[in-house]
């Protein structure tokens, strides 16, 4: 019995909170192997799983599913994951954990009202799939649409930083003459007109690749419907950088004269999804560079968006522009972005168990 002091002529009877244990908990979380001819990325990393463990989640792990990050099995099983031989076997957990969007046949192994995550990748997803979740009530969270309080959504803001981060390296790449490129340096020395790069698109990957840029000796003109998104661009870069809505006749006369230019338009919950045109493509000089970081959700460019059919090269040329279109680049640096997502889901998961 608890006295109140408020109530100091009578006593009151009121439960007494006990901290769970989280022992007790018994979900257990399935991390199936990726197609790792076209994703790499892991959901989790061994320092995850053990954590996971610890927090009393079950984790069970395909067979190899880490090797793609330079995980073998015995990092995740000192870890305290449970290794697996099949599919079958990771797709009867409770909790999926994926990085590309399940396919028909990875939900049907999977049992009646467990849960997926996954980025969503709709054009990826045939209406089969969708039915199938559907009659199996299967619990579906695009990581695209998973919001923190302030609105923020922590694994498009982790992976557009990487996006962003790496696709001047590949400009830089694509650029030398040892890659068929014009034979330019990504940046500006001393007498030499600096590399021009242009960016469609002021949310994080746009921000992190005009930092990257500039930080090489480039001159950056950045575009965005947007006008917040331009200020807080400016504020971020600590200089003053060219920055315009998407007009145009502007973009015309940006694109006659750029080295390279940047797909990152954000398209996650917008009705109408901007591209750039042809015509506009073909104003560029030849030898030029494309770089298209939004192909997930189609492309940012009109050129790109035939790069998302099966079997496509990931780069090509169109109208003597050499195009760069991966579904998605972070899964070059695949070890990074696995610590990213794996970072973000002990504290989602831990959050959970609490």
């Amino acid at each position: 019995m608890i006295y109140e002091p408020l109530r100091s002529t009578q006593f009151v009877v009121r439960e007494l909170l006990l901290k769970a244990d989280k022992q007790n908990i018994s979900l257990v979380i399935g991390i199936p192997k990726e197609n790792q001819k076209v994703e790499k990325r892991l959901a989790i990393t061994p320092e995850t799983t053990a954590l996971l463990v610890e927090s009393g989640y079950q984790v069970m792990i395909e067979s190899d599913a880490g090797l793609a990050i330079n995980y073998s099995d015995r990092y995740y099983s000192d870890s305290g994951a449970n290794i697996v031989q099949t599919k079958a076997e990771v797709f009867q957990a409770d909790i999926i954990l994926k990085v590309s969007a399940p396919t028909f046949d990875e939900v049907s192994m999977m049992k009646p009202r467990s849960s997926v995550f996954s980025f969503l990748q709709l054009y990826l997803i045939s209406s089969e799939t969708l039915e199938l979740m559907a009659e199996k009530r299967i619990n579906a969270l695009a990581y695209e649409l998973i919001y923190d309080d302030s609105q923020i959504s922590p694994f498009v803001t982790a992976i557009s930083e990487i996006e962003g981060a790496y696709s001047i390296s590949v400009a830089s790449e694509l650029l030398s003459s040892a890659h068929g490129g014009k034979g330019i340096l990504l940046g500006g020395v001393p007498g030499i007109s600096p590399t021009e790069v242009v960016i469609i698109g002021a949310g994080v990957a746009g921000a992190v690749a005009a930092r990257a840029a500039l930080a090489l000796g480039a001159t950056v003109k950045i575009f965005d419907n947007d006008i917040n998104k331009l200020r807080k661009i400016q504020h971020e870069l600590g200089r003053m950088v060219f920055t315009s809505t998407l007009q145009p006749n502007v973009l015309r006369n940006v694109f006659r004269s750029a080295d390279v230019v940047i797909g990152a338009m954000q398209y996650v919950n917008k009705t109408h999804l901007y591209r750039i045109s042809t015509d506009l493509i073909r104003e560029m000089k030849k030898g030029s560079l494309i770089i298209d970081l939004r192909m997930s959700y189609g492309g940012c460019f009109e050129t790109t968006m035939e790069a998302c059919l099966p079997n496509h090269p990931q780069v090509f040329e169109r109208f003597g522009i050499l195009h760069f279109c991966e579904l998605s680049i972070s899964s070059r640096v695949a070890r990074t972005a696995s610590i990213a997502l794996s970072n973000i889901f002990i504290s989602m998961f831990s959050a959970m168990a609490e």
